[in-house]
């Protein structure tokens, strides 16, 4: 389906941007707008497109890239030059790491006359180059409907990931005739057939199968696909952090997350395989197993694009194409074998359900990890949305947490980076506005984007934000104990966040024994509004079970 609009007269270029972002579907833009948008805004002002002004343009684009992961399509982050380009990096290396569809456009100066010298002007093309898939300046206004199909083009296709426009101001004042406004429509390509008929006959012939899902497997019909194919076949399967939720994690089939690369109860399972079949796995992502070619387990790679091979990830062979299709054809192709033995890989699952529940109702305070996530887990909806800044609790809830749907817990195994958990959330809760959202926080990244608090509560957006408060960097204290090394330079202090939330129109709210959590998570979730939980954590046991248990485990079972 073509969308045109007539040529009989000349339109203004941020006009014919708008027009452009509009004929590719965009509905959000997050900004933090400057004196080089203007022209841009002017033109937004009257655009079917809806504006979000964020507090910082990190939050633009994490609450953009967001989007673009839960609907596949990108939507907008909008920033001025030099400061707020510089500003919006991390954010546009978490999206293009992740595997988000994200586009990214800044102002800039005039590039044909200008009487502000070099003032706040660095190569910002160069700049985010490194960190896109494709980052241009619009050279005229005649350009643009080029430049945004293909920019749209780039950031869709697969691998997703982030693309830039940059707009100077006299391009913006220019005029055009061109306006001729296409969405461009991407089509997968179909798997090999022969692929599918090596990779079923390999299935067949291994005795220990194992399936491994992971971030781009979180895709509706690659899900159906995956639940067809566990249903007929019986292959257990486990999943990356970022892959959770690709499949009920309730089934018996279910092994665990792989929330740390190797050494956890779900390595017992991963070691005993002589065929790891890995769909949507992208070296981008943390690894959750080693996977290499030294007498470990034979992979076959299942992607909608070819692998990146090394020690750690080495597929002997290849599925690519249309994943959901890939998946449609094995079914038709694989039937249960009488040589396949799963017995052991059932043992570690049960094993692994018994480390998730231990714990869970102690009512130690502050509050222990796993009582934490089993009152979280409990106070959730099937469908509501968790999304998690970066922090050592990653872990526990990549570990405790079960996901029940596809896409329910958003967390950055790829950049990982802190800061993302509250924008995220934002951008969750506009996206689905019909479901529950839940940011859970580290207090230090919760502190690197807190103000977007008040853009949640200006938007009247009912989201809760579960802070952990150990008035540390946790994960980094866990490594350096581990390590051996003394305590230091990891302590900070904190705001009183009840009195923060409340001073931007939030309800703030502080837990003082473990049984308080999971009945005020309930109500914060029942309730409208922006509510933040002051919640201590007591993280004594990440050495405990993380290190020591690990270490001294025994993978007889």
């Amino acid at each position: 389906m073509n969308m045109e609009t007539d040529a009989a007269e000349s339109i203004k270029g941020s006009d014919l941007l708008v027009r452009c972002l509009e004929a590719q579907g965009v509905e959000y833009i997050f900004a933090v707008p400057g004196e080089e948008n203007l022209d841009f805004l002017e033109s937004l002002r009257s655009s079917s497109i809806k504006l979000i002004v964020t507090r910082h343009e990190q939050g633009a684009a994490f609450m953009a890239a967001t989007y673009g992961r839960l609907t596949g399509r990108p939507a907008v982050a909008l920033s001025t030059l030099g400061p707020g380009a510089t500003n919006l990096t991390t954010g546009v290396a978490y999206a293009q790491l992740g595997g988000m569809p994200l586009v990214v456009l800044t102002g800039q100066k005039p590039i044909k006359r200008s009487k502000q010298g070099r003032f706040q002007i660095i190569d910002v093309v160069a700049t985010l180059e490194p960190i896109t898939k494709f980052a241009e300046q619009i050279p005229s206004a005649d350009k643009i409907p080029c430049m945004v199909s293909e920019a749209f083009r780039r950031a869709e296709e697969q691998r997703p990931g982030a693309v830039h426009l940059e707009l100077p101001e006299d391009i913006a004042r220019e005029r055009s005739d061109n306006c001729h406004m296409a969405k461009v429509w991407l089509r997968r390509p179909q798997p090999d057939p022969i692929a599918i008929e090596r990779a079923a006959k390999r299935i067949m012939e291994a005795k220990r199968p194992l399936l491994m899902l992971a971030a781009g497997a979180n895709r509706r019909r690659v899900s159906d696909s995956l639940q067809a194919l566990v249903d007929k076949t019986g292959i257990p399967f486990f999943n990356t952090q970022m892959g959770k939720g690709v499949l009920d994690e309730r089934q018996e089939t279910f092994l665990g997350t792989a929330a740390l690369t190797e050494g956890d109860y779900l390595h017992c399972a991963i070691d005993r395989a002589d065929l790891i079949i890995a769909v949507g796995h992208d070296v981008m992502e943390k690894p959750p197993a080693i996977m290499g070619h030294r007498g470990y387990a034979r992979v076959i790679h299942i992607n909608f694009y070819a692998a990146e091979v090394d020690d750690v990830y080495y597929p002997t062979l290849e599925v690519i194409g249309d994943v959901a299709g890939s998946i449609e054809r094995l079914v038709e192709q694989v039937t249960p074998q009488p040589h396949w033995d799963f017995d052991y890989y059932h043992k570690v699952g049960r094993e692994n359900r018994l480390r998730i529940a231990e714990r869970g109702d102690s009512d130690d305070f502050p509050i222990k990890p796993q009582r934490f996530i089993r009152d979280l887990r409990t106070a959730m909806p099937e469908d509501g949305i968790l999304t998690l800044d970066n922090g050592i609790y990653k872990i526990w809830v990549a570990r405790n947490y079960l996901a029940y749907q596809r896409n329910t817990v958003l967390l950055d195994n790829a950049l990982a980076t802190m800061g993302a958990g509250l924008p995220s959330a934002i951008g969750a809760k506009i996206t689905c506005p019909e479901r529950k959202v839940a940011a859970v926080c580290g207090d230090g990244g919760f502190m690197m984007n807190s103000q977007e608090l008040e853009t949640a509560v200006r938007l009247k957006l009912d989201l809760v934000v579960i802070i952990l408060r150990d008035d540390a960097y946790g994960m980094i204290k866990w490594k350096q104990e581990a390590m051996g090394f003394e305590s230091f330079g990891l302590d900070y202090g904190n705001p009183d966040f009840v009195q923060y939330a409340n001073s931007y129109g939030a309800h703030g709210c502080r837990v003082e024994s473990a049984d308080q959590f999971g009945p005020m998570l309930t109500q914060c979730l029942q309730t409208p509004g922006v509510h933040v939980i002051d919640l201590p954590v007591d993280y004594s046991e990440n050495q405990r079970v993380l290190t020591e248990e690990l270490a001294h485990k025994e993978c007889l079972l």
